[in-house]
Protein backbone atom coordinates (compact mmCIF):
# COMPACT_ATOMS: atom_id res chain seq x y z
CA UNK A 1 0.00 0.00 0.00
CA UNK A 2 1.48 3.28 -0.86
CA UNK A 3 1.51 6.05 1.64
CA UNK A 4 -0.62 8.96 0.95
CA UNK A 5 2.33 11.49 -0.19
CA UNK A 6 3.35 8.53 -2.82
CA UNK A 7 -0.02 7.70 -4.31
CA UNK A 8 -0.74 11.55 -4.59
CA UNK A 9 2.44 12.32 -6.43
CA UNK A 10 1.40 9.11 -8.77
CA UNK A 11 -1.25 10.50 -9.55
CA UNK A 12 -0.57 14.11 -10.47
CA UNK A 13 2.54 12.47 -12.87
CA UNK A 14 0.22 9.61 -14.28
CA UNK A 15 2.63 7.33 -13.12
CA UNK A 16 -0.23 4.50 -11.85
CA UNK A 17 -1.28 5.39 -8.43
CA UNK A 18 -3.83 3.14 -6.60
CA UNK A 19 -6.25 5.12 -5.55
CA UNK A 20 -8.49 8.58 -6.66
CA UNK A 21 -7.10 11.50 -3.83
CA UNK A 22 -9.98 12.87 -2.37
CA UNK A 23 -10.33 15.73 -0.77
CA UNK A 24 -13.89 16.76 1.43
CA UNK A 25 -13.69 20.77 2.59
CA UNK A 26 -16.81 21.32 4.86
CA UNK A 27 -17.26 25.12 4.93
CA UNK A 28 -17.46 26.37 8.29
CA UNK A 29 -20.77 27.76 7.84
CA UNK A 30 -22.07 24.73 6.93
CA UNK A 31 -20.32 22.65 10.47
CA UNK A 32 -22.42 25.88 11.89
CA UNK A 33 -26.29 25.53 10.34
CA UNK A 34 -25.30 21.28 10.81
CA UNK A 35 -23.32 20.69 13.57
CA UNK A 36 -23.95 17.08 15.23
CA UNK A 37 -25.83 15.90 12.32
CA UNK A 38 -23.14 16.65 9.78
CA UNK A 39 -20.72 15.12 12.94
CA UNK A 40 -21.94 12.02 12.68
CA UNK A 41 -21.65 11.59 8.82
CA UNK A 42 -18.09 12.39 8.92
CA UNK A 43 -17.53 9.65 11.86
CA UNK A 44 -18.75 6.66 9.10
CA UNK A 45 -15.89 8.51 6.54
CA UNK A 46 -12.62 8.73 8.71
CA UNK A 47 -11.01 8.48 5.67
CA UNK A 48 -12.20 11.60 4.83
CA UNK A 49 -12.16 13.43 7.80
CA UNK A 50 -9.48 11.63 9.84
CA UNK A 51 -9.73 15.13 11.94
CA UNK A 52 -13.74 14.57 13.63
CA UNK A 53 -14.20 13.50 16.62
CA UNK A 54 -17.48 13.09 18.74
CA UNK A 55 -17.64 16.24 20.40
CA UNK A 56 -14.66 17.90 18.80
CA UNK A 57 -15.73 21.45 18.32
CA UNK A 58 -17.45 23.83 20.74
CA UNK A 59 -20.35 24.93 18.05
CA UNK A 60 -21.58 27.88 20.16
CA UNK A 61 -17.82 29.07 20.94
CA UNK A 62 -16.34 28.79 17.49
CA UNK A 63 -14.15 31.51 16.17
CA UNK A 64 -14.77 31.78 12.22
CA UNK A 65 -12.26 34.13 12.33
CA UNK A 66 -11.26 37.36 10.53
CA UNK A 67 -13.20 38.05 6.96
CA UNK A 68 -15.62 35.16 8.11
CA UNK A 69 -17.34 36.80 11.08
CA UNK A 70 -20.99 38.15 10.39
CA UNK A 71 -20.88 41.72 12.16
CA UNK A 72 -16.88 42.34 12.41
CA UNK A 73 -15.67 44.36 9.45
CA UNK A 74 -12.37 43.40 8.95
CA UNK A 75 -9.30 45.34 7.31
CA UNK A 76 -6.35 43.30 5.64
CA UNK A 77 -2.92 44.21 5.29
CA UNK A 78 -3.21 46.06 2.06
CA UNK A 79 -5.89 47.92 3.24
CA UNK A 80 -8.90 46.29 2.15
CA UNK A 81 -12.43 45.91 4.16
CA UNK A 82 -14.01 42.56 4.52
CA UNK A 83 -17.73 42.19 5.38
CA UNK A 84 -19.84 39.29 5.61
CA UNK A 85 -23.42 38.74 6.40
CA UNK A 86 -22.92 34.53 7.54
CA UNK A 87 -20.74 33.28 10.01
CA UNK A 88 -18.12 30.81 7.81
CA UNK A 89 -18.20 32.31 4.66
CA UNK A 90 -15.55 34.90 3.17
CA UNK A 91 -16.95 38.11 2.80
CA UNK A 92 -16.27 40.49 0.33
CA UNK A 93 -14.15 43.26 -0.41
CA UNK A 94 -16.57 46.71 0.61
CA UNK A 95 -13.83 49.14 -0.31
CA UNK A 96 -11.20 49.95 -3.30
CA UNK A 97 -7.54 51.29 -1.83
CA UNK A 98 -6.71 52.12 -5.10
CA UNK A 99 -9.64 53.29 -6.66
CA UNK A 100 -7.46 56.53 -8.19
CA UNK A 101 -4.15 55.69 -10.03
CA UNK A 102 -2.67 59.24 -7.80
CA UNK A 103 -2.67 56.44 -5.12
CA UNK A 104 -0.53 54.00 -6.28
CA UNK A 105 3.31 55.92 -5.52
CA UNK A 106 2.40 56.10 -2.20
CA UNK A 107 0.77 52.95 -1.85
CA UNK A 108 2.37 50.57 0.18
CA UNK A 109 2.25 46.72 -0.26
CA UNK A 110 2.51 44.05 2.54
CA UNK A 111 6.05 42.85 3.07
CA UNK A 112 6.21 38.97 2.47
CA UNK A 113 8.53 38.20 4.51
CA UNK A 114 6.82 39.45 7.80
CA UNK A 115 2.89 39.76 6.79
CA UNK A 116 0.28 37.65 5.84
CA UNK A 117 -3.00 39.22 4.28
CA UNK A 118 -4.50 38.73 7.79
CA UNK A 119 -2.00 38.69 10.28
CA UNK A 120 1.71 38.23 10.80
CA UNK A 121 4.12 35.85 9.37
CA UNK A 122 6.60 33.62 10.72
CA UNK A 123 8.54 31.96 8.16
CA UNK A 124 10.47 30.04 11.08
CA UNK A 125 7.32 28.47 12.57
CA UNK A 126 5.61 27.60 9.13
CA UNK A 127 9.45 25.88 8.56
CA UNK A 128 9.20 24.05 11.89
CA UNK A 129 5.65 22.51 10.69
CA UNK A 130 6.82 21.66 7.50
CA UNK A 131 9.91 20.12 8.23
CA UNK A 132 7.70 17.75 11.11
CA UNK A 133 5.05 16.91 8.43
CA UNK A 134 8.47 15.51 6.49
CA UNK A 135 9.65 13.78 9.20
CA UNK A 136 5.92 12.30 9.66
CA UNK A 137 5.83 9.80 7.07
CA UNK A 138 3.50 9.62 4.23
CA UNK A 139 2.54 13.33 4.31
CA UNK A 140 2.27 15.61 1.24
CA UNK A 141 3.69 19.04 2.45
CA UNK A 142 2.41 22.22 0.49
CA UNK A 143 3.17 25.88 0.55
CA UNK A 144 0.70 28.38 -1.21
CA UNK A 145 0.15 32.06 -1.96
CA UNK A 146 -3.23 33.79 -0.91
CA UNK A 147 -6.17 32.95 -2.55
CA UNK A 148 -7.22 35.92 -5.27
CA UNK A 149 -3.06 36.63 -5.42
CA UNK A 150 -3.09 38.27 -8.61
CA UNK A 151 -5.97 38.94 -10.55
CA UNK A 152 -8.83 38.99 -7.65
CA UNK A 153 -6.13 41.38 -5.92
CA UNK A 154 -6.61 43.76 -8.67
CA UNK A 155 -10.31 43.64 -8.52
CA UNK A 156 -10.06 43.73 -4.58
CA UNK A 157 -7.80 47.09 -4.79
CA UNK A 158 -9.04 48.99 -7.67
CA UNK A 159 -12.75 48.20 -7.50
CA UNK A 160 -14.46 45.85 -10.51
CA UNK A 161 -15.63 48.55 -12.46
CA UNK A 162 -12.40 50.23 -12.12
CA UNK A 163 -10.22 47.14 -13.25
CA UNK A 164 -12.49 46.15 -15.70
CA UNK A 165 -11.44 49.41 -17.42
CA UNK A 166 -7.82 49.51 -16.85
CA UNK A 167 -7.93 46.02 -18.89
CA UNK A 168 -10.12 46.74 -21.83
CA UNK A 169 -8.17 50.23 -22.69
CA UNK A 170 -5.16 48.91 -21.52
CA UNK A 171 -4.24 51.08 -18.79
CA UNK A 172 -0.60 51.43 -18.26
CA UNK A 173 -0.08 51.77 -14.57
CA UNK A 174 -2.07 48.18 -14.27
CA UNK A 175 1.91 46.65 -15.55
CA UNK A 176 2.79 48.81 -12.58
CA UNK A 177 0.85 47.21 -10.29
CA UNK A 178 1.22 43.89 -11.65
CA UNK A 179 4.79 43.57 -10.92
CA UNK A 180 4.54 45.34 -7.39
CA UNK A 181 1.73 42.08 -6.70
CA UNK A 182 4.19 39.44 -8.13
CA UNK A 183 7.42 40.86 -6.29
CA UNK A 184 5.70 40.64 -3.25
CA UNK A 185 3.77 36.94 -4.02
CA UNK A 186 7.31 35.65 -5.71
CA UNK A 187 8.88 36.33 -1.86
CA UNK A 188 6.47 33.87 -0.88
CA UNK A 189 7.01 31.50 -3.52
CA UNK A 190 11.00 31.68 -2.95
CA UNK A 191 10.39 31.08 0.70
CA UNK A 192 8.23 27.89 0.21
CA UNK A 193 11.14 26.18 -2.34
CA UNK A 194 13.55 27.40 -0.10
CA UNK A 195 12.09 25.21 2.67
CA UNK A 196 11.21 22.55 0.22
CA UNK A 197 7.77 21.40 -0.24
CA UNK A 198 6.08 18.93 -2.61
CA UNK A 199 3.58 20.99 -4.09
CA UNK A 200 2.71 25.05 -4.60
CA UNK A 201 -0.59 25.78 -4.40
CA UNK A 202 -1.76 28.77 -6.17
CA UNK A 203 -5.67 30.28 -6.86
CA UNK A 204 -7.35 33.02 -8.36
CA UNK A 205 -11.08 32.79 -9.42
CA UNK A 206 -10.81 33.93 -13.17
CA UNK A 207 -14.25 32.65 -14.03
CA UNK A 208 -18.18 34.19 -14.01
CA UNK A 209 -21.01 31.02 -14.46
CA UNK A 210 -19.99 31.70 -18.38
CA UNK A 211 -17.47 33.22 -19.09
CA UNK A 212 -13.75 34.08 -18.01
CA UNK A 213 -14.42 37.15 -16.14
CA UNK A 214 -11.83 38.93 -19.02
CA UNK A 215 -11.31 38.22 -22.21
CA UNK A 216 -8.66 35.24 -22.71
CA UNK A 217 -6.47 37.67 -24.97
CA UNK A 218 -6.73 40.22 -21.91
CA UNK A 219 -5.72 37.09 -20.10
CA UNK A 220 -3.04 36.27 -21.77
CA UNK A 221 -1.82 39.89 -22.68
CA UNK A 222 -2.02 41.17 -18.66
CA UNK A 223 -2.83 38.05 -16.22
CA UNK A 224 -0.64 34.88 -17.98
CA UNK A 225 2.95 36.68 -17.91
CA UNK A 226 3.14 37.10 -14.52
CA UNK A 227 1.60 33.55 -13.26
CA UNK A 228 4.38 32.41 -15.32
CA UNK A 229 6.90 34.58 -14.03
CA UNK A 230 6.09 32.87 -10.29
CA UNK A 231 5.48 29.50 -11.87
CA UNK A 232 8.70 29.21 -13.44
CA UNK A 233 11.29 28.72 -10.28
CA UNK A 234 8.95 26.31 -8.85
CA UNK A 235 9.20 23.85 -12.38
CA UNK A 236 12.99 24.48 -11.79
CA UNK A 237 13.20 22.77 -8.65
CA UNK A 238 10.83 20.28 -9.92
CA UNK A 239 7.92 21.34 -7.66
CA UNK A 240 4.15 20.32 -8.66
CA UNK A 241 2.00 23.46 -9.44
CA UNK A 242 -1.46 22.79 -8.80
CA UNK A 243 -3.86 26.16 -10.10
CA UNK A 244 -7.35 26.69 -8.72
CA UNK A 245 -9.75 28.91 -10.05
CA UNK A 246 -13.37 29.10 -9.77
CA UNK A 247 -16.32 29.74 -12.90
CA UNK A 248 -15.89 29.20 -16.18
CA UNK A 249 -11.99 28.54 -17.32
CA UNK A 250 -12.37 25.85 -20.34
CA UNK A 251 -11.09 28.51 -22.56
CA UNK A 252 -7.72 29.38 -20.43
CA UNK A 253 -6.99 25.70 -18.77
CA UNK A 254 -4.68 25.37 -22.06
CA UNK A 255 -2.78 28.34 -20.61
CA UNK A 256 -2.34 27.79 -17.69
CA UNK A 257 -1.20 24.54 -18.47
CA UNK A 258 1.31 26.31 -20.79
CA UNK A 259 2.80 28.49 -17.82
CA UNK A 260 3.97 25.07 -16.00
CA UNK A 261 1.25 24.10 -14.10
CA UNK A 262 0.70 20.34 -13.40
CA UNK A 263 -2.67 20.35 -11.97
CA UNK A 264 -5.74 22.10 -12.89
CA UNK A 265 -8.96 22.79 -10.29
CA UNK A 266 -11.88 23.68 -12.97
CA UNK A 267 -15.21 23.57 -11.60
CA UNK A 268 -17.08 20.28 -12.55
CA UNK A 269 -20.67 21.39 -14.29
CA UNK A 270 -20.17 25.27 -15.21
CA UNK A 271 -16.99 23.66 -17.38
CA UNK A 272 -18.75 20.90 -18.77
CA UNK A 273 -17.48 17.26 -18.26
CA UNK A 274 -17.10 16.50 -21.36
CA UNK A 275 -15.38 19.57 -22.64
CA UNK A 276 -12.64 18.89 -19.54
CA UNK A 277 -12.64 15.40 -21.17
CA UNK A 278 -12.03 16.90 -25.05
CA UNK A 279 -9.44 19.56 -23.97
CA UNK A 280 -8.04 19.06 -20.90
CA UNK A 281 -7.21 15.25 -19.72
CA UNK A 282 -4.38 14.00 -19.99
CA UNK A 283 -2.62 17.30 -20.45
CA UNK A 284 -2.18 17.82 -16.44
CA UNK A 285 -3.47 15.92 -13.38
CA UNK A 286 -7.62 17.27 -13.25
CA UNK A 287 -8.50 18.10 -9.43
CA UNK A 288 -12.54 18.20 -9.78
CA UNK A 289 -14.16 20.52 -8.26
CA UNK A 290 -17.20 18.60 -7.31
CA UNK A 291 -20.62 20.74 -8.33
CA UNK A 292 -21.74 22.95 -5.05
CA UNK A 293 -24.85 24.56 -6.39
CA UNK A 294 -26.77 21.87 -8.14
CA UNK A 295 -26.47 17.74 -8.00
CA UNK A 296 -24.81 18.01 -4.11
CA UNK A 297 -27.04 20.90 -2.36
CA UNK A 298 -30.17 19.65 -4.14
CA UNK A 299 -30.00 16.24 -5.73
CA UNK A 300 -30.70 12.49 -4.71
CA UNK A 301 -28.78 10.02 -3.90
CA UNK A 302 -28.92 8.47 -6.89
CA UNK A 303 -28.31 11.70 -9.43
CA UNK A 304 -25.26 12.19 -6.84
CA UNK A 305 -23.63 8.72 -7.05
CA UNK A 306 -24.00 9.46 -10.92
CA UNK A 307 -22.52 12.29 -10.98
CA UNK A 308 -19.68 11.01 -9.50
CA UNK A 309 -19.68 7.99 -11.64
CA UNK A 310 -19.43 9.90 -14.75
CA UNK A 311 -16.62 11.55 -14.02
CA UNK A 312 -14.47 9.07 -13.24
CA UNK A 313 -15.75 6.92 -16.51
CA UNK A 314 -14.85 10.03 -18.42
CA UNK A 315 -11.85 11.97 -16.76
CA UNK A 316 -10.51 8.99 -14.87
CA UNK A 317 -7.90 6.03 -15.80
CA UNK A 318 -5.66 4.20 -13.89
CA UNK A 319 -2.72 5.81 -14.63
CA UNK A 320 -4.18 8.77 -12.45
CA UNK A 321 -4.60 12.29 -13.49
CA UNK A 322 -8.05 12.70 -11.81
CA UNK A 323 -8.37 13.50 -8.02
CA UNK A 324 -11.61 14.98 -6.56
CA UNK A 325 -12.46 18.02 -4.03
CA UNK A 326 -15.65 19.00 -2.71
CA UNK A 327 -16.43 22.21 -0.95
CA UNK A 328 -19.64 21.67 1.41
CA UNK A 329 -21.90 24.79 1.53
CA UNK A 330 -25.28 25.69 3.24
CA UNK A 331 -27.87 24.34 2.53
CA UNK A 332 -26.48 21.37 1.91
CA UNK A 333 -27.98 18.95 3.65
CA UNK A 334 -26.52 15.71 5.71
CA UNK A 335 -27.91 13.13 3.80
CA UNK A 336 -26.41 14.52 0.50
CA UNK A 337 -22.96 14.73 1.86
CA UNK A 338 -23.02 11.09 3.00
CA UNK A 339 -24.45 10.30 0.23
CA UNK A 340 -21.24 12.54 -1.64
CA UNK A 341 -18.78 10.17 0.52
CA UNK A 342 -20.58 7.14 -0.08
CA UNK A 343 -20.36 7.84 -3.72
CA UNK A 344 -16.41 8.92 -3.86
CA UNK A 345 -15.52 5.62 -1.17
CA UNK A 346 -17.46 3.33 -3.98
CA UNK A 347 -15.55 4.82 -7.03
CA UNK A 348 -12.41 6.78 -5.97
CA UNK A 349 -10.84 2.53 -6.51
CA UNK A 350 -12.69 2.16 -9.32
CA UNK A 351 -9.76 1.37 -11.53
CA UNK A 352 -8.44 -0.77 -9.71
CA UNK A 353 -10.84 -3.26 -8.49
Amino acid sequence: MLSERENYIRNATFNYPQWIPVTIAVSNATWDQLREELEEVALRYPEFFPYVRKGWRDYDNFDFGPAYTKGKPFKDAWGCIWETSTNGIEGVVVNAPLDSWDKLESYRVPDARFEEDRGPRDWNNIKDILESQKRRKGELTSGSVPHGFLFMRILYLRGFENAMIDFACGEPKLQTLIDRIVEHNMVIVENYLDIGVDIMEFGDDLGTQTSTIISPEDFRKWIKPAYHRLIKPCKEKDILVAFHSDGYTIDILEDLIETGVDIVNPQDLCNGIDNLARYIKGKACIRLDIDRQKIIPYGTRKEIHELIEEEVRKLGSPRGGLEFIAGIYPPTPPENVDALCEALRKYRRYWWE
